[in-house]
């Protein structure tokens, strides 16, 4: 479910990940893979394999394995003696 196949004569294969809004998230290589992997793979990513090609789909898995596009951090500005603080760090706010 949700999966589309293309054949592009002498295009290498990929799998491209799209958000509902058909944005690009992610190309995904598969030239070196097998079969077994690639299923595999698909099968990671959250797809959901229909009994039958007309078989319903339940409704968790509607719209799976959509994943919102990614969030870009804004870039940080120096502090004061020209260094960029790190990130992911926290302070703990004696004032909180």
């Amino acid at each position: 479910h949700n999966l589309e196949m293309k054949h592009l004569p002498g295009a290498d294969p990929e799998l491209v990940l799209l958000s509902r809004r058909y944005e690009e998230l992610e190309r995904i290589p598969l030239s070196d893979m097998t079969r077994q992997e690639i299923n595999q793979l698909v099968q990671e990513l959250g797809f959901y394999r229909k009994e039958t090609p007309d078989a319903p789909v339940p409704e968790e898995f509607q719209f799976a394995p959509a994943k919102p596009p990614p969030v870009l951090l804004p870039p940080q500005a120096p502090t004061a003696d020209g260094r960029t603080p790190p990130k992911g760090d926290k302070e703990e706010h004696s004032d909180l």
